[in-house]
């Protein structure tokens, strides 16, 4: 899925509810979402603000959105979690 779809969708917002907010036409933003065309500059700019994710992130250039700096470490702290319990499991298992 197109990551501004998929941005705007979890938001629960329509088409028209972005153009407004970022200026940009609807039909334009409908042909970013299915690919037809790809976002100028300016429309990058503008969308990253609006949805609050970096560039690379709304280009889906990277998986992590490193302006939800909160979400990010709260993410690390459950990997690391997990981790923590798969090493004491494997410890464990190596004892045997």
């Amino acid at each position: 899925m197109n990551r501004i779809k998929e941005l705007r969708k979890a938001r629960h917002l329509r088409q028209t509810d972005v153009a407004r907010e970022t200026c940009i036409d609807q039909k334009t933003l409908s042909n970013y979402e299915i690919g037809r065309t790809s976002p100028d500059a300016y429309a990058v700019v503008q969308l990253a603000d609006f949805f609050g994710v970096t560039a690379d992130y709304l280009l889906g250039l990277t998986d992590y959105n490193l302006k939800d700096v909160d979400a990010l470490l709260a993410q690390i702290e459950e990997m690391e979690q997990k981790l923590a319990a798969i090493k004491k499991i494997l410890l464990s298992q190596k004892q045997l």
